[in-house]
């Protein structure tokens, strides 16, 4: 066994028991709490990944301000979220507006910082808000059992049978083959849940969700596969060693998250 793959299980090892602990016996306090961290954590990896080591006002902004979201989340609610997006966007903008020096029009930085602000703390408070409805503490266990029985599945049936490319140019080693078998392993490890935990759940609801969440999940690891690959980066970081970053472990929970919280409001309740 390779050092890198000791350095994973040992990470696992340590991670595993108070990610479980934080969800099953954290109060919602202490669940936000979480949030929050890893949300920092998050944004100073995009940080590095799209403004560089230095960053600017933008990369500092989107720290202030991205740490408003997950709060507004635990006081408040989806409403609050929206309402620190737009006022916190709109100051920016203002201020990149007023900002603007003569030989120096450049937009790039406000996109990113707009992009960042929607993809990381907007996405992760919808965590929060999963957790505080009923049965919070299932359902966060249910977007984490959505996310890795697809990913396992996803990688034996890669390895197995893969042979066309899903994405080349964002990640070679992605296949059609694999998302196949990611789709039915998400709603096959959602049905399985389901039948133990949440039986007062339709199936049929369950497989949908298991199969949008599924394939979302997955263009959402492609997707930060897009910003590391533009950036040049092989990994977000180094904070949990043999796995990477935290935008690592995230990819697809970040865009999974929010189909099951708006498929449990709108359409389960």
């Amino acid at each position: 066994m390779t050092s890198s793959h000791v350095k994973r299980w040992v990470t696992g090892i340590v991670a595993v028991p108070i990610l479980f602990s934080v969800i099953f016996f954290g109060t919602e306090g202490v669940f936000a709490g979480f949030i929050l961290a890893v949300t920092a954590v998050a944004i100073l990896e995009y940080n590095r990944l799209v403004f560089g080591k230095t960053g600017g006002a933008e990369s500092r902004a989107l720290m202030l301000f991205g740490l408003l979201a997950p709060l507004a989340a635990a006081a408040a609610g989806p409403g609050a979220i929206l309402a620190v997006a737009v006022l916190s966007t709109l100051l920016v903008f203002i201020l990149t507006l007023f900002g603007v020096k003569e030989g120096a029009l450049d937009l790039n930085p406000v996109a990113r910082y707009t992009l960042g602000y929607l993809y990381l703390p907007v996405m992760l408070s919808h965590f929060i808000l999963l957790r505080e409805g009923d049965k919070g503490v299932l359902w966060i266990f249910f977007v984490i059992v959505l996310a890795f029985s697809g990913d396992i599945a996803a990688f034996y049936v890669g390895r197995t049978f893969g042979r066309r490319k899903l994405m080349p140019l964002v990640s070679p080693g992605k296949t059609v083959e694999g998302l196949l078998g990611l789709a039915a392993g998400s709603v096959a490890g959602c049905l399985i849940y389901r039948y133990f935990l949440l039986p007062e759940v339709p199936a049929g609801h369950i497989a949908l969700i298991g199969l949008a969440g599924g394939i979302v999940g997955q263009l959402g690891d492609l997707f930060e596969s897009l910003i590391k690959r533009a950036s040049g980066a092989k990994d977000s970081g180094e904070i949990l060693p043999g796995h990477g970053g935290i935008l690592d472990r995230l990819d697809c929970l970040l865009f999974i998250v929010p189909v099951v919280y708006y498929y449990r409001t709108y359409v389960l309740s």
